[in-house]
């Protein structure tokens, strides 16, 4: 059986590739596999409260969804179910943070927005965030994030910053109405 050059290049090229894939991938959940603390180096890892994409309220192996505040995941979990019956698919982009990740995330807006009296606008300092105490979860996609503005206080959960649709935290009593948001940028 005769194989052509550009076959034969191909093959290489695809099996190289494939090589190199899997080592980066295996040195990527070794990384995510070891543990990490506030003093350590590196950037912020799963232990830290970093997701993977497309995780669920119920991904309670994660540390960032299994050290939010308990009444918080269950009200967002509950909503995710409802949010699935209604044909929309929920994400948790970020649940509990480390302290080290909340300053890492910090530490970016500042080199974005080029101030910290901008930044703050934005993302709150480790021993403000509520993301670090266990109080606060991210969602999305925006049609998730737009039927939890609409439905979330069923649940409890609402929208408390006007800058972020993302963020919701539990702060009222289910059923009963939110309380006003919180603008950062007044703050």
């Amino acid at each position: 059986m005769l194989i052509d050059h550009r076959t034969a290049v191909v093959a290489i090229v695809a099996a190289v590739t494939c090589l190199g894939l899997a080592s980066c991938t295996a040195a990527s959940a070794q990384d995510d596999a070891t543990p990490s603390t506030s003093g350590s180096s590196g950037p912020p890892r799963a232990a830290d409260g970093v997701l993977p994409d497309h995780t669920s309220a119920y991904d309670t192996d994660l540390p960032g969804i299994a050290k939010l505040d308990p009444t918080l995941r269950k009200a967002v979990q509950q909503a995710e179910t409802a949010m699935q019956d209604d044909g929309i698919t929920m994400q948790v982009t970020t649940g509990w943070r480390s302290k080290k990740y909340q300053e890492e995330l910090l530490d970016k807006a500042i080199r974005k927005y080029g101030s910290k009296k901008k930044a703050l606008e934005y993302v709150a300092e480790p021993d403000a965030s509520h993301h670090v105490t266990g109080h606060a979860v991210d969602i999305g996609p925006t049609n998730a994030d737009d039927w939890l503005s609409r439905h979330g206080n069923r649940y409890g959960l609402c929208q408390t910053l006007t800058n972020e649709i993302w963020h919701f935290e539990l702060v009222t009593k289910p059923g009963e109405d939110c309380p006003p948001m919180t603008d950062p940028a007044k703050s």
